[in-house]
């Protein structure tokens, strides 16, 4: 291959990589809907719903960030640096230190409760979080809105 050649494969290869992760949601393998005023979350793989979950976001004075959102990290078991090492299991988080999580704290599920972040039922954050890992954050759009 010539020294031209190589150096447009290796655009085309820069751009496609690019286009990859510029995809929009409608695009992402996985998408998962959280919708603040209705306190639910719908998980879709390939705009068919596997899930609808209940939820709480943030309580008064504590803002659960809209937007849509690439995870960016998973932890099993993630103890929070802010609020006094509180257990956060299966996080994935998707802005800043904002994540969707599981909690114990189920029979506030359904209503705002947290201090921004996206909690789930454990069982349910277990499936969500196996589920980003199976497909890939690159592949999954996190999608706050309402």
């Amino acid at each position: 291959m010539g020294l031209f050649t190589m150096k447009a494969v290796c655009r085309s290869g820069a751009a496609a990589l690019m286009m990859l992760f510029a995809l929009p949601a409608g695009a992402a393998t996985l998408v998962a809907r959280v919708d603040v005023a209705t306190q639910t979350m719908t998980v879709m793989h390939h705009g068919d719903v596997l899930y609808e979950w209940k939820v709480s976001t943030g309580a008064d004075g504590f803002v659960t960030p809209r937007g849509e959102f690439r995870p960016y990290r998973m932890h099993k078991l993630w103890l929070s640096r802010t609020y006094n090492s509180a257990p956060m299991p299966y996080a994935v988080f998707y802005d800043r230190g904002w994540a969707v999580h599981g909690t114990d704290a189920v029979a506030k599920l359904g209503l705002p409760a947290s201090h921004g972040c996206v909690r789930l039922d454990t069982p349910n954050a277990e499936i969500f979080y196996n589920l980003v890992r199976q497909y890939g954050a690159g592949n999954t759009r996190i999608i706050v809105e309402n």
